[in-house]
């Protein structure tokens, strides 16, 4: 997700028909279709197919060997702070991934290389929202720290909204709201889930339609509740099971975590 939703990457009319192609295709679950348009031929061009493929293996637990290869092409032509930064966010979120789904412990290689991240990227450049927000996801899911992932979020939160990168804080938002949950805040919770699940269906992000729906359901009460969770599953059928990890939250009644 370092190629977020907004001015200039496919999310409003003004924008290059390139990036909106890539966009429709990243929001609906076609993420190697997406890649498939970028040629990798400079920083940024690379930088963004890798991004693709990383989150294609959080949603969809595949394709784990192409976002390597795609990843070492970034590294690769990073040349500036910035760029070695953002490659090094990729890297820790692949490997945060693959922990988070049981296909390898590479919790470590995921502190490392954000912590990595963290000393290239600027404290004031509109990357660091991002890091800040994967910084988070380490805390809450790996760590099991909730309150130094609130803290993360926060930040990540603040710099989404300082330079305006809705799709981002359509994340913040949510995982916020999750933590909310836990500590039986359901008006927060119910507030910032519900935040969250504008911003994705007013961007038409549909992969992330679903999980705000289901995180949303969790805060509300029948027959609200039901409504929500039949319509997720609705859209989880259309994309053919994606994200995968989302069947657990839609077989069980209790609160799922939020998880993207």
């Amino acid at each position: 997700m370092a190629h977020s939703a907004m001015s200039g990457n496919g999310t409003t009319a003004d924008d290059d028909p390139l990036q909106t192609a890539v966009w429709r295709l990243r929001s609906r679950a076609c993420w190697a279709d997406a890649a498939a348009l970028l040629v990798p031929d400079g920083a940024h061009t690379s930088l963004q197919r890798a991004s693709l493929l990383v989150e294609r293996c959080l949603y969809t637990e595949q394709g784990w060997a192409d976002a390597e290869d795609a990843l070492r092409t970034a590294e690769a032509m990073a040349h500036t702070d910035e760029e070695r930064g953002a490659a090094a966010c990729e890297r820790g979120q692949l490997a945060y991934s693959a922990t988070l789904h049981g296909v390898r412990d590479r919790a470590d290689e995921a502190r490392a290389a954000l912590g990595r991240a963290a000393a290239l990227i600027h404290p004031a450049s509109p990357g660091r929202a991002l890091l800040d927000f994967r910084r988070g996801l380490l805390a809450e899911n790996l760590a099991r720290s909730p309150q130094a992932a609130k803290a993360a979020y926060r930040r990540a939160h603040a710099g989404a909204s300082a330079h305006p990168d809705p799709l981002l804080l359509s994340f913040t938002w949510r995982h916020l709201a999750g933590l909310a949950l836990r500590d039986g805040e359901l008006a927060e919770a119910r507030h910032g889930f519900t935040e969250s699940l504008r911003i994705r269906e007013e961007l038409g992000y549909l992969v992330g339609t679903a999980p705000a729906l289901a995180s949303l359901a969790d805060a509300e009460s029948e027959p609200e509740a039901s409504r929500l969770r039949e319509e997720a599953r609705r859209l989880f059928r259309l994309l053919g099971g994606v994200p995968t990890w989302l069947a657990r939250q839609l077989a069980m009644p209790a609160p799922g975590a939020a998880t993207a």
